[in-house]
């Protein structure tokens, strides 16, 4: 019975992880204050900081093992979660 809602459950997260890719883009272009640029640029240098530590581990673990090909959309989302989890944690640490 629980086999039924399992591609209902991966349709429901696959939307979410879109929407949250297009609300990353949202974010980023979304004009505001001086506090909000500040927290805004702080959780992108860290999400920018995140994914080059990621990549730098992909290039290592690619001439250990051998070339392994990365899907785009997971890498997005990745950067999205990350992105989304620095703002929150910089909007509690500033103020908004």
């Amino acid at each position: 019975m629980f086999t039924q809602f399992i591609p209902w459950l991966l349709l429901l997260l696959l939307l979410g992880l879109i929407v949250l890719d297009a609300a990353l883009v949202v974010s980023l272009v979304r004009p505001g204050d001086e506090r909000r640029q500040l927290i805004v640029w702080k959780a992108s240098a860290s999400t920018l900081g995140g994914t080059a530590g990621y990549l730098f581990l992909r290039v290592v673990l690619n001439f250990v093992r051998g070339y392994e090909a990365l899907n785009p959309f997971t890498l997005l989302t990745v950067m999205a979660t990350m992105y989304f989890g620095f703002l929150l944690y910089h909007r509690a640490r500033y103020g908004g």
